[in-house]
């Protein structure tokens, strides 16, 4: 399509979950109960772990950066979500798609380096004890943390780079409750193949290689688990991966709904449930979930709750 007679659009609408006034006061009423239990829950992890003695293991750091990934990707998407709720039309400028989508990407990818790191750490623990102190020693942790944050960030920029050499001069209207970069190439009126194939190669590697990795972590945990007698032994080795194995399978799980299932075998709504999940509900469970399981974790946990309440 030729652009020479083209306005060029400066902002997009975000058509949300739905135009029914009532469902839009509802989900408001749900999500802004969720986006306070999300800042919530993560803030407590980060403050308990900063502030515990106890909790100076390298598992916590990750487990401390992972809650701030989830403030990070789950504000960028919560905040505008609860906007178009409010409003009749929630209108975002191209500047303003561009920086959700790279907290997005950044985050969401940030994210799934942390979970391999992780579950890393697992395995070092679990496989090679008395190497531990040397292969997860404090500058390694802050090394393999800057390199998350650092995979998350060069991602992004592919995702923004492309986004950016777009041009945009037709429908502005996007039929989602986020800038989602698909929907983005759809409405623009200037793409070519690297635009599509570049992001695509990028993110699909990097899960690819995370999840690899993160699997054959968990071959080499079990097949350690398996040598020990005790079956109190086992339970107890095990039970300390089953929190960070939690959170991968929700994880990657939606992951693999969203982008590896033909899109022909779910319907547009379906998909913008599963995202909600992934984008809104998981970074809330996260906290819960490894306070729950972690003993240490739990105990300075209800002490900060009994002190927020009291």
């Amino acid at each position: 399509m030729g652009t020479e007679n083209c306005t060029t659009v400066t902002e997009f609408i975000i058509l949300g979950l739905t135009e029914d006034t009532t469902i839009r006061i509802i989900l408001f009423i749900v999500f802004s109960g969720i986006y306070v239990v999300t800042l919530m829950g993560n803030v407590s992890i980060i403050m308990i772990i900063r502030s515990s003695p106890q909790l100076r293991a390298p598992m916590y750091l990750f487990l401390c950066h992972l809650a701030f990934g989830d403030i990070g990707y789950s504000s960028s998407v919560t905040l505008v979500m609860l906007m178009d709720f409010v409003r009749e039309e929630t209108s975002i400028h191209v500047a303003g798609c561009v920086a959700q989508l790279c907290s997005t990407v950044t985050f969401g990818i940030a994210e799934c380096f942390l979970l391999t790191v992780m579950g890393y750490d697992h395995y070092v623990a679990i496989c090679s004890p008395l190497l531990y102190s040397t292969h997860i020693s404090p500058r390694i942790c802050t090394l393999l943390v800057g390199m998350c944050y650092l995979g998350g960030y060069v991602n992004a920029w592919t995702f923004t780079g492309c986004l950016l050499s777009l041009s945009f001069c037709g429908p502005h209207k996007i039929n989602h409750f986020f800038c989602d970069y698909s929907l983005l190439l759809k409405l623009s009126c200037s793409h070519d193949f690297t635009s599509e194939i570049i992001p695509a190669i990028s993110s699909s590697s990097i899960i690819v290689v995370t999840v690899f990795i993160i699997v054959l972590s968990y071959v080499y945990i079990l097949l350690s688990i398996l040598k020990i007698y005790s079956t109190n032994g086992r339970h107890q080795t095990f039970s300390t991966c089953t929190s960070h194995l939690t959170v991968v399978i929700l994880f990657y799980g939606t992951t693999a709904f969203i982008y590896v299932m033909p899109k022909s075998s779910y319907s547009a709504e379906q998909n913008e449930v599963v995202f909600v999940f992934y984008m809104v509900v998981i970074p809330m469970l996260n906290p819960l979930i490894y306070s729950l399981r972690n003993k240490e974790v739990k105990e300075p946990m209800r002490k900060l709750r009994t002190y927020w309440w009291s």
